[in-house]
């Protein structure tokens, strides 16, 4: 009777053990992956999308600091120039146009050195000068077109790295568990997600920089035609 009370005793210990044991387990909190662990897990593919945000990040701040610079105008500028030019004193005019540092001041100025010629002709060349001016604003700027393109190409590479390395784990192992197909599901997510958003960033910013190109030439198209206007009215 003693022997049995005591199998008893220790079967109900154990059992105490092993419900303690679980509930502490359970209890334990699930390991933390912060956002640059989970970024790892893409994988080598991860070195060139990073590099790319990068050079999108650089490209765009970039060519937004020079449009932005090239942008601005004084409202006043070209109604100072009218009031030289109909006052008849072109070198003052022309003097202005040289210390201003924008697209509108360099097209005007051009404008000016051909004065006395016919008005087609005056129109030709700050037609050209308005050209190279809308060059120089959208240098570099092909670079985020790129690299909008690029971006999630390496993530659908990622993709295939991904399940080639799901199926190489398969097929190792000869197991179809979680952890076996792990690894390459996070090659596969990790590289396809952060492909898309690069690619979705550097178009958002090849967008924005376009709309603000064709702000100034609008600019330059208005500054053109005033000027030419500045010039016809001498003779109406």
């Amino acid at each position: 009777m003693t022997i049995f009370l005591l199998q008893i005793t220790d079967s109900a210990k154990r059992l105490i053990d092993s419900t303690h044991t679980a509930t502490t387990a359970a209890a334990s909190p699930a390991p933390q992956m912060n956002l640059w662990g989970l970024l790892m897990q893409g994988g080598v593919l991860m070195i060139p999308l990073f590099l790319l945000l990068v050079l999108a990040i650089y490209f765009f701040f970039e060519r937004w600091i020079a449009i932005n610079k090239a942008s601005k105008v004084d409202p006043n500028f070209i109604y100072i120039i009218r009031d030289n030019i109909l006052a008849g004193n072109i070198s003052s005019a022309r003097a202005l146009a040289k210390n201003t540092n924008n697209p509108v001041a360099r097209m005007i100025d051009k404008g000016l050195q051909r004065i006395g010629k016919p008005i087609d002709a005056i129109e030709k060349s700050m037609e050209n000068v308005g050209k190279l001016e809308m060059y120089k604003m959208e240098k570099n700027l092909s670079a985020l077109s790129l690299i909008a393109g690029i971006a999630p190409m390496f993530g659908f590479l990622g993709t295939i790295v991904g399940m080639v390395q799901l199926f190489y784990g398969i097929s190792s192992t000869g197991e179809y568990t979680l952890s076996t197909i792990a690894g390459g599901i996070y090659v596969k997510m990790i590289t396809s997600a952060s492909g898309l958003i690069i690619g979705l960033i550097a178009y958002v910013g090849y967008s924005f920089l376009n709309a603000q190109i064709d702000k100034n030439a609008n600019k330059m198209e208005a500054a053109s035609a005033e000027f030419i206007d500045i010039l016809q009215e001498p003779t109406r």
